[in-house]
C-alpha cells in the first residue's frame, strides 16, 4: 500500500505498522490482537510477525483513536474492524490533500492547472476521465438546482 499522508487535519500520518495492521484488517474483515498474532505464527512475513501483544494492542488502539477502526468488546479483549474500505480511505486522503492544496494556493486555478499537468504526464486518457467526471458533476448540480429553487419559493 502506498503511504497514506494525512487522514483529516488533526490526525498525523500513519506509520508503517499502522498501515500493515490496517491492511491485515481489510483482508480479514475483523480481528482481535490474538487473532492477528495467531495468524502470523504460521506466516513469517505477516503484519505482526515478531511483535509483542502489547505493541499490536497499542497500535490498534491508536488506529481506533484516529477513527479508522471500530471495536467491540469480546470477553476481555476488543475485536477491531476497519471503519472504511481501502477505496473510501484513499478517497478521503486524496480529498484532504487536494483541499490543503487549494487552501495553500493564492488562486484555486493554480492547483487545478498542476492537476492537469500531472494527469497529462501520467496518462493523457486521464484528461478524458477528468472531463467525464466534471460533466457528470455539472449534470448533477443542474438537476439539483430546480429542487433548490422550488424549496426557496416554498419558504417565501
Amino acid at each position: 500500500m502506498k503511504r497514506i499522508f494525512h487522514f483529516g487535519a488533526s490526525s498525523p500520518q500513519l506509520g508503517p505498522l499502522e498501515e500493515r495492521l490496517l491492511e491485515a484488517l481489510w483482508e480479514q474483515g475483523h480481528a482481535t490482537v490474538r487473532d492477528l498474532l495467531n495468524r502470523d505464527l504460521l506466516n513469517d512475513d505477516g503484519p505482526c510477525h515478531g511483535l509483542a501483544y502489547t505493541t499490536v494492542m497499542t497500535t490498534l488502539d491508536r488506529l481506533f483513536k484516529k477513527n479508522l477502526l471500530s471495536r467491540q468488546v469480546e470477553g476481555r479483549a476488543f475485536r477491531y474492524a476497519p471503519r472504511f474500505t481501502r477505496e473510501e480511505l484513499h478517497r478521503e486522503v486524496a480529498g484532504e490533500a487536494f483541499r490543503q492544496l487549494l487552501d495553500a494556493s493564492p488562486t484555486s486555478s493554480l492547483p487545478i492547472s498542476y492537476l492537469v499537468e500531472v494527469l497529462t504526464e501520467r496518462d493523457a486518457q486521464l484528461l478524458d476521465d477528468l472531463r467525464q467526471v466534471v460533466e457528470a458533476k455539472r449534470r448533477q448540480l443542474r438537476s439539483a438546482e430546480p429542487r433548490r429553487e422550488s424549496k426557496n419559493k416554498d419558504k417565501a
